[in-house]
């Protein structure tokens, strides 16, 4: 029989990632947990408002004023949750590769002053042409940094599509001192993406998150993992440098700035 499930746009990385993302997405699609179409991407899943407010729920949330958010759709209601709390959201461009500003800021007094709806600004496109376009060097420092999953673990360990996204943008974050190592990392998923702990190793560069959020609990997942000081600039693949038209400038200014410390 031939096999008739879709390419993933970033496979050939690493085989054991591809296997599970490919596991994850057609469970997702077999049990009928599928919001749209999953695969190469932060799926949507029945259940994305459910964890949103379990997240919601957390101190974590109460305490932070200025969040990070990734622009994907299973986020939508953490993003409306936001900036119905008051809260900034840093809401990146997806996947970067635009060629404009990288970042939209989503301030909720200024787009209840421009008569814009939250539930408008807290999608992806909405948020393009409502919020304000900046750079990572004008970001505010965070408070939580909320990231898109494909399969996560327990212990802490995440994966995404594919594309390298989050860890780079956590590593920029922690180069500009925008995180730091006290600074709480969270996903929210279905519980059908939460895997054993074997399932996904955590590299050097990778970034474990201290919290994962599916539509039945939160997880506080006590990780261990000593998390990257700043971007492993030697992991960033050629591909990331040639399709994120910002990034050697970006690095050129971080390792001047380093080298001047």
């Amino acid at each position: 029989m031939t096999d008739t499930k879709p390419q993933a746009r970033w496979a050939g990385r690493n085989h054991d990632k591809d296997a599970l993302r490919a596991e994850v997405w057609s469970r997702l699609e077999r049990d009928g947990l599928a919001v749209g179409p999953v695969w190469s991407r932060i799926p949507n899943w029945v259940g994305a408002d459910a964890a949103a407010k379990h997240l919601s729920d957390l101190p974590v949330w109460a305490a932070a004023r200025i969040v990070k958010c990734n622009p994907d759709p299973p986020q939508i209601p953490v993003r409306l949750r936001a900036l119905y709390a008051g809260k900034v959201v840093y809401m990146p461009v997806p996947q970067f590769e635009d060629g404009g500003a990288p970042w939209t800021r989503l301030d909720p007094v200024k787009l209840e002053q421009a008569g814009v709806s939250f539930e408008l600004a807290a999608t992806s496109q909405g948020g393009l042409q409502h919020g304000e376009p900046c750079g990572f060097e004008a970001i505010e420092p965070l408070d939580l940094a909320v990231c898109g999953s494909v399969a996560v673990t327990r212990s802490g360990a995440r994966t995404g599509k594919g594309g390298g996204f989050a860890d780079l943008e956590l590593g920029l974050f922690r180069d500009l001192g925008l995180i730091g190592p006290d600074t709480p990392i969270v996903t929210t998923v279905h519980s059908s993406m939460v895997v054993s702990d074997d399932r996904i190793p955590i590299l050097p560069h990778d970034s474990a998150v201290h919290w994962v959020v599916t539509e039945a609990e939160a997880i506080a997942t006590h990780t261990t993992h000593r998390q990257p000081a700043g971007v492993v600039w030697d992991a960033v693949l050629p591909d990331q440098f040639r399709d994120i038209p910002f990034l050697r400038d970006l690095q050129a200014r971080i390792l001047r700035r380093q080298a001047d410390t």
